[in-house]
């Protein structure tokens, strides 16, 4: 019988250990929002492949389309023989962007993928080079894109130098004790000090971090910088590989400061757990690019078109927007309630927008974060049947990121399973994680 303790055997011997898993479970199986092992248990998953589900494991109107797809063909590149799905896919993406004008969508494979070719297009768009990012933010692992990222280890330890012209600044956060007019003050003084406005190209700026620690950008702070890129001509690009496709209530994150960007970096939960990602962007904006500049051989797949069209039926016919509210409403009253209890970890900050919810874990002797305890509450909750993840700088974070397709029933379940994790030697500790301790995006 292949067991887990055999596949980490085999894993240890066959694959680099710089790519970490952030449970020693191995998957055999999984069904909307449970997921079965090798050695046959059964989990509840609010991890979602990383924010990627958010219309489930397997959703039958996706695995229909992509059948047909299938039996159709599986690849052409677009740059060779276009097909009809990219198109449709992008029309429907352009319908629902969140700015005013007229919108036009590049598709790739990964978020990664997408923020990079934000920057290149902004590049081209303006003329100059230099981005602001934030600290603690998170855009992917390829060199500019780790140069983005606002975390050291483990995405930038030992893999620079890195390209040139990406300057930082502090994102809110209650932890930490920073604020809105933090980051502004920030901003301008990189401005007065560091870099001409002149020279910026694009801030870039997830509406709610999320290796970052679920941290929620204020409204004000998405005014604010909507307010000094008009003023410098400088290009908003909003990165909602995470937040994007229902996930926070709307379709994506940035919907709920009203504030509208120039370019969306998407991926994640579009593909319905097929590899897919792109840029939607102000039409302008885009066509800057010549013909040939931008592309990738696998970007926008047929068989990941045929996915995502049929993953925003489902959003649409299923009312997930709502049903995100919903479910946000439901997690965040069983937690703040435990949070009440005298047996559990301590835990502060409860925050996020629709069913993107996080929470700190703190050390009740110093009062501060505590991404230890973070990390033997998640491995409680696996025992107890539960997948779930932690992020944050210090890893601190617990997020959840159930699919919106998951009954009431089964959320419940999970719930139950995440509060008696919440209590300290209520189980036995499961067996050592394989790699680090999250599970990077």
């Amino acid at each position: 019988m292949t067991t887990n303790s055999s596949l980490a055997q085999r894993r240890s011997a066959a694959v680099p250990r710089g790519v970490g898993s952030s449970t020693a479970i191995y998957a055999d199986r999984a069904e909307n929002a449970e997921l079965w092992d090798v050695e046959g248990r059964r989990f509840v998953d609010f991890a979602g492949g990383i924010a990627v589900l958010n219309v489930g494991h397997r959703h039958p109107r996706v695995m229909s389309a992509v059948h047909d797809q299938l039996a159709r063909f599986t690849h052409t590149a677009f740059q060779v023989a276009p097909y009809e799905s990219y198109v449709a896919l992008a029309e429907r993406l352009n319908r629902l962007a969140p700015f005013s004008g007229d919108a036009k969508t590049i598709l790739f494979t990964t978020g990664a993928e997408a923020t990079e070719n934000a920057v290149k297009i902004a590049r081209v768009a303006t003329g100059r080079s230099a981005v602001i990012a934030f600290a603690g933010g998170f855009h992917g692992r390829t060199l500019l894109a780790s140069a983005m990222t606002g975390k050291v280890s483990p995405y930038k330890r030992g893999f620079g130098p890195f390209p040139g012209e990406i300057h930082h600044i502090p994102f809110p956060s209650a932890s930490k004790g920073l604020d809105t007019q933090d980051s502004l003050a920030a901003l301008d003084m990189l401005f007065a000090a560091d870099v001409d406005p002149a020279r910026v190209a694009a801030i870039i700026i997830e509406p709610i971090q999320g290796e970052g620690g679920f941290n929620v950008a204020p409204p004000e702070l998405l005014q604010a910088l909507r307010e000094r890129c008009d003023a410098h001509g400088i290009l908003l690009i909003v990165d909602e590989v995470q937040t994007g496709f229902a996930r926070t209530g709307r379709m994506f994150g940035v919907e709920h400061s009203g504030v509208e960007p120039d370019l969306v970096c998407i991926a994640k939960s579009l593909g319905g757990g097929f590899p897919l990602s792109g840029v939607i962007g102000r039409a302008a904006i885009m066509d800057s690019v010549e013909p040939g500049g931008l592309g990738g051989t696998y970007g926008g797949s047929p068989v990941a078109c045929a996915a995502a069209l049929a993953v925003l039926d489902v959003i649409e016919d299923e009312a997930l927007l709502a049903r995100a509210d919903a479910m946000g409403a439901r997690i965040r009253a069983r937690i703040s309630a435990a949070g009440q209890r005298n047996d559990t970890v301590p835990i502060a900050n409860l925050r996020g927008h629709g069913a993107m919810i996080g929470f700190d874990v703190m050390n009740a002797s110093t009062g501060k974060v505590d991404g230890e305890g973070a990390k033997a509450l998640c491995a409680r909750a696996l025992e107890a049947g539960l997948i779930l993840l932690s992020c944050g700088t210090q890893g601190e974070t617990i997020r959840i990121l159930v699919p919106l397709t998951a009954s009431d029933a089964l959320l419940d379940e999970g719930l139950d399973a995440l509060e008696a994790a919440l209590v300290p030697g209520s189980r036995a500790a499961v067996e050592a994680n394989v790699g680090s301790e999250t599970a990077p995006a």
